[in-house]
């Protein structure tokens, strides 16, 4: 697919001067986000993503955003590359990266920008080094924690202590690099979140704030345990045996073998991760999390910058019995994608065209007027 947005970027919204501008750009990453959990979706009634839906109000959402391969490291190096998994070989979350690969921020770097990395990069043996095509590196070591981690800045490790939260501490140290740059200098920032990979811990300010909502059980959980049992938030786990879905329209007959045999397992909703975390508590935590990323959007949106929000893959909340990602579902492939420039966009357009990670290199690359790169897919759309 062509440039991913530029329909909306490039097209009549800009005037004479902005046509020669090269434009500020920020792009977000989250980790295990679902396409649906935003507020504004109200596929969970209490969740509260002020900026999201200020984003999906102002700008740009693309409901039918997918990624090429579900799990984290192919992801990210799709979105990095703009290539599929089978051609940048990074197929799993333990591939080495090849040499010769080439991440679109090189191209940036040529092309005047000053370019910024903060965040998870998981990839290449999960190392924290400083990688090419960043002018400005801030990293962790493989999934890294939520509170008090180590960062590696530019080469340099540092311990941070006192309950220090990443989100925050990354949050906090991209509006500081951005506020640094030089007027007249367009830049561009890679912000890639821990959050909210499991295990899901919220900021303190956000711990236990939806410990009372009621959890949006979707219709084709398949629990084969009753009102009570562990996966509900009780001690008492019941025998395991499977039963019709709660959804009658669901074709419980042809669920896929895989499928029944991941329920019982670290995938499934009837021994999810090993039987560490109830289902409610894990719903709830997420959504928590989720909170801080939400408010670190908020910090970092400008009118005058290009602000694009997306995640590396779906992640299933019980549909199909299933938690995680890793599949074919449309729940494990479909992501989060929020595009915010009203200086240069009009707001509230909702995009139903099937977008994909492999959309974003091109896409920035053209907002960054680069010639095109071999390598990149640039297809007609």
């Amino acid at each position: 697919m062509k440039q991913l947005l530029a329909v909306f970027l490039l097209g009549s919204f800009f005037t004479a001067s902005q046509a020669q501008e090269k434009l500020n750009v920020v792009f977000i990453l989250t980790d295990d986000h679902r396409h649906d959990a935003m507020g504004f979706t109200g596929r969970i009634p209490w969740l509260e993503t002020p900026y999201m839906d200020k984003m999906a109000k102002e700008g740009v959402w693309v409901k039918n955003a997918t990624v090429t391969t579900a799990l984290c490291s192919p992801s990210r190096a799709s979105i990095l590359t703009g290539q599929y998994a089978h051609t940048h070989t990074v197929v799993d979350n333990f591939s080495p990266l090849p040499p010769n690969l080439r991440f679109f921020p090189e191209y940036l770097q040529k092309a005047g920008y000053q370019t910024g990395f903060f965040g998870k990069w998981h990839m290449g043996h999960q190392g924290d080094q400083p990688q090419k095509g960043f002018h400005h590196w801030e990293s962790f070591t493989g999934q890294g924690v939520y509170f008090n981690p180590r960062l590696n800045i530019n080469g340099e490790r540092i311990q941070y202590k006192d309950s220090t939260y990443i989100t925050d501490l990354l949050t906090d140290h991209t509006v500081e690099w951005i506020r640094k740059q030089k007027k007249g200098q367009p830049f561009f920032a890679y912000i890639s979140h821990k959050g909210v990979h499991d295990e899901f811990m919220p900021a303190p300010r956000h711990r236990g704030r939806y410990a009372n909502q009621p959890i949006p059980y979707p219709s084709t959980i398949n629990l084969t345990a009753k009102p009570g049992s562990k996966i509900f938030g009780d001690t008492t786990l019941l025998p395991l045996a499977h039963r019709a879905a709660t959804d009658p329209a669901y074709n419980v007959k042809d669920i896929p073998s895989w499928v029944w045999a991941q329920r019982n397992s670290w995938h499934g909703v009837d021994f999810m991760y090993n039987g560490r975390v109830w289902f409610d508590e894990f719903y709830r935590r997420y959504c928590e999390t989720l909170l801080a990323v939400d408010e670190s959007i908020g910090r970092i949106m400008h009118k005058n910058t290009i602000l694009i929000y997306m995640g590396d893959n779906g992640f299933l909340m019980g549909e199909h019995g299933l938690i995680d990602k890793r599949n074919m579902y449309e729940e494990s492939q479909k992501v989060p994608l929020l595009v915010y420039a009203p200086a240069h966009i009009k707001g509230g357009q909702i995009l139903d065209a099937v977008i994909q990670n492999i959309d974003i290199a091109p896409t920035v690359l053209d907002i960054a007027r680069v010639e095109k790169p071999s390598g990149i897919l640039f297809c007609p759309y």
